[in-house]
């Protein structure tokens, strides 16, 4: 019933559109400032999307890696590197897990 080389083909098609089509349509340099800044962004976008969630579930505790994701924007609100951030967000997991379980 299913045949896995329709859905590598599909796959396949859908990679290569996904590249290809950019190059193909938009052939001048892109002038609208709303749509430039809307393609500077999408990168952090993508990443905070598939970031936020993996935070929170990593943990054993849902709270816990809301704490470090609470912590972790602070430090890095205060300008903090980012090995310092993810120092601070490792030790509150740690405190965290070991008081709430």
């Amino acid at each position: 019933m299913y045949n896995i080389n329709i859905y590598i083909l599909v796959m396949g098609l859908t990679t290569f559109a996904v590249r290809f089509l950019p190059m193909f349509l938009l052939r001048r340099q892109i002038k609208s400032t709303f749509i430039r800044s809307f393609l500077f962004y999408v990168p952090y976008v993508t990443l905070a999307v598939m970031t936020f969630p993996s935070i929170i579930d990593a943990t054993r505790s849902p709270l816990a890696g809301g704490l470090a994701l609470a912590g972790g924007i602070f430090a890095a609100w205060k300008k903090c590197s980012m090995i310092i951030v993810a120092m601070i967000c490792c030790v509150i997991v740690l405190l965290a897990e070991l008081i709430l379980v």
